[in-house]
């Protein structure tokens, strides 16, 4: 299935209350209580099963925050708009309207001269799913996206990312981030946590979870 631009999307009849991006379409509705945020989700719940296309959702006390992204096509299709539409209808009929004031979100910028030279290390060291020649996205959602931006020359600092991996599986990602290009910055600490760098110097501690 191929993807739709943004302005394709918000050419659907009822999406006024959804954003879209890179990252996939969005809304966050002021749900008041957490029985009608229960009741929203119910709702999606049943949409979802119907189309065969699931959100994520995320259900707080007053609020509910709901992504659609089409994980085939890596981007926004018209299964989105079609199941974006029919939440807003379902939300409409529960009297919930859109949040006046979504939350912001987190971007995480990496400067590169040479995406394509460093994308699969972040992929393989993060985990996450390529959505493009430039970005990648936490396929459960919950992360933030990673944007390689183009710069002529690499931008120093003293910054760097943790990414906590299932008890276990530290020697595996590390391995699977050095065949993906990157060097072994100091394993001094493992097995507790390894550091990583890509080709350009750019830093990842990957560090086991002791939970």
């Amino acid at each position: 299935m191929e993807t739709i631009t943004a302005d394709e999307f918000r050419a659907t009849a009822g999406v006024e209350d959804w954003g879209v991006g890179v990252n996939g379409a969005v809304v966050e509705y002021h749900t008041r209580d957490f029985a009608t945020g229960a009741r929203l989700f119910e709702a999606i719940t049943g949409l979802a099963e119907a189309a065969n296309h699931h959100p994520d959702v995320d259900i707080r006390y007053s609020h509910v925050r709901v992504r659609l992204f089409t994980h085939s096509a890596k981007g926004v299709t018209v299964k989105d708009a079609a199941l974006a539409q029919q939440i807003s209808a379902a939300a409409r009929k529960l009297g919930v309207k859109k949040a006046a004031q979504s939350r912001s979100q987190l971007m995480i910028a990496v400067a590169t001269p040479d995406a394509r030279r460093i994308l699969p290390f972040w992929q393989a060291a993060t985990g996450y799913d390529a959505i493009s020649e430039i970005e990648l996205a936490d396929p459960a959602g919950r992360g933030p996206l990673i944007w390689l931006q183009p710069v002529d020359k690499p931008i120093g600092g003293r910054m760097h990312i943790d990414v906590v991996v299932p008890p276990g599986s530290g020697e595996e990602r590390v391995a699977a981030a050095l065949a993906a290009g990157g060097v072994m910055a100091d394993d001094s600490n493992a097995p507790e946590w390894w550091t990583l760098a890509d080709a350009d110097g750019h830093k990842i501690d990957i560090c086991p979870s002791r939970a």
